[in-house]
């Protein structure tokens, strides 16, 4: 059992929570863009204060580590190397994706929300990756993975053989880019989902079970796609 702090950095939502045997005793969030190097060590100073402990007192320090947000994954990870390298506590890291996955069957469980066929069905979060594409994989609904992390373009035919056969639950703020687009009766649709450090939890504790630990020095976030900078449309100086 282990007391862990969970970072999660990968998209717009800077979230911090702290887990004990795998259950939330504290969190801190915010939606606003862009807020990750502002918000991120104060949430954590503020958790440690209002539980009384210090970095010291953690096993280990858990990060989302994408696929996301370039910006908000190098934050995110190297504030957590930083911790686990001075206290030389261990580190450990959650893909995104799977961590939407586990949020997505935590809230089915505690909000009691009704889903035709989730058992059976196919969960598909998604993340936007910018331009026309998203970031996605394949879980059950234990979590599992079905299929691997991809960037990918969705297009009116993509996943018809298997919606053919199954129901397939888009969420995410990918799947709110797609609505439109996959036309299916087993597409099913779930608005309003945003990644939170509480999903987490469950994964970080069975990691640090398992020990599955990172090389602090030499760990790095999944980007999956290289980032590309871009040119400002309006020339702000004219």
């Amino acid at each position: 059992m282990a007391l862990i702090l969970n970072i999660e950095t990968a998209t717009r939502v800077c979230s911090v929570s702290v887990s004990e045997n795998g259950k939330v005793i504290g969190f801190k969030e915010t939606n606003d863009e862009k807020s990750h190097a502002k918000y991120l060590t104060v949430f954590i100073d503020e958790l440690l204060k209002e539980l009384n402990l210090t970095v010291s007192h953690f096993q280990a320090v858990a990060v989302s580590k994408g696929p996301g947000s370039y910006t908000g994954l190098r934050i995110g990870v190297s504030t957590a190397k930083g911790l686990c390298y001075a206290k030389n506590i261990p580190l450990i890291s959650v893909n995104t994706l799977q961590s939407m996955a586990f949020g997505l069957i935590q809230k089915v469980k505690e909000e009691n929300q009704h889903i035709p066929d989730f058992e059976q069905s196919v969960l598909v979060p998604m993340i936007d990756a910018r331009r026309m594409e998203v970031y996605s994989a394949f879980f059950d609904f234990n979590g599992e993975f079905l299929r691997d992390v991809k960037a990918e373009i969705i297009d009116r035919d993509a996943y018809k053989e298997i919606l053919h056969a199954k129901q397939m639950i888009f969420f995410g703020n990918g799947a709110e880019k797609i609505t439109d687009t996959v036309e299916n009766r087993n597409a099913f649709f779930l608005s309003g989902f945003s990644l939170s450090a509480n999903y987490m939890a469950s994964l970080s504790e069975r990691f640090y079970q398992q020990e599955k630990f990172e090389n602090v020095a030499y760990f790095e976030p999944f980007y999956l796609k290289d980032f590309i900078a871009t040119k400002p449309k309006k020339n702000i100086f004219k």
